[in-house]
């Protein structure tokens, strides 16, 4: 019963953090440190749930999905061109994810280096605010491969655990004149493929510390994950219109100043 409670609190800390800038590795590290569920077992399931979480943006939006295998498309957020704006997005983060994997994993990983993210992203999400160019572009139909890149280089910047994948690529992309709520859509897209590949990853190199009766635990929290990361991502965008990013920007703040006081 300990373990299943573990696995529902993980799974709705999973899915209400992985699409909202606001970092779900950071708040996983968190938790798990809190919950004194930690080791190559528990990373092994922090890292099965995000799938859960990914899977609720196919779910939600498989209509566009859908649309990436319409070859007759020739423009817009579809088709050919829309599989390449994925493509370009997600090459910057893969390459040097590859590279720096070992090094994050052993050394990044741990509550005082997420605090610094959560810090630092959290300045971050204000500052753009304050300092927002008028957009550009509106709509995910109207991207082009420079706006793809410029966020596949931003998305770089949520390596490092606390930053947030969701607030690299979000800042990222208001800074190059990005629309508020297209640049959070399109974040959303860009997570299903670098997570697809990093879980993968990760599941191929961890899969030996796993067992039979791991299956119910890790099934709880991957359904958990994905029906919350679902409501979550439905909320995120109906608060886009009404509000900016800062009260998010607060939130970090706050949270990286408490892991570092009640963590020393």
């Amino acid at each position: 019963m300990d373990e299943i409670f573990k696995a529902v609190i993980l799974g709705i800390v999973e899915g209400l953090t992985e699409f909202i800038p606001v970092s779900s590795t950071g708040h996983l590290i968190i938790a798990g440190h809190l919950l004194g569920f930690e080791g190559e077992r528990a990373n092994t399931f922090e890292i099965f749930i995000q799938l859960g979480a990914i899977l609720a943006v196919v779910a939600l939006y498989w209509r566009r999905f859908l649309g990436l295998f319409d070859f007759k498309k020739k423009s817009g957020f579809g088709g050919l061109n829309g599989l390449w704006l994925l493509l370009v997005v997600s090459i910057p983060a893969l390459i040097l994810g590859f590279i720096l994997h070992d090094f994050i994993k052993n050394t990044l990983f741990n509550p005082t280096t997420v605090a610094i993210g959560l810090g630092v992203g959290g300045i971050a999400l204000i500052l753009v605010e304050r300092f927002l160019p008028k957009p550009k572009t509106i709509g995910l139909d109207n991207l082009t491969w420079k706006d793809a890149l410029v966020v596949g280089v931003a998305q770089c910047v949520a390596l490092w655990p606390g930053m947030s994948r969701s607030a690299s690529t979000i800042v990222g992309a208001m800074l190059y004149g990005v629309e508020r709520k297209t640049a959070a859509e399109f974040s959303f897209f860009a997570a299903v493929p670098i997570l697809f590949a990093a879980t993968g990853y990760d599941l191929l190199k961890s899969f030996k510390v796993l067992q039979a009766s791991d299956f119910p635990i890790f099934a709880i929290g991957f359904v958990v994950s994905f029906i919350t990361a679902a409501l979550a991502i439905k909320f995120f965008i109906s608060l886009l219109g009404r509000i900016t990013f800062v009260p998010f920007g607060i939130y970090r703040i706050v949270v990286a100043v408490l892991v570092l006081v009640l963590m020393r």
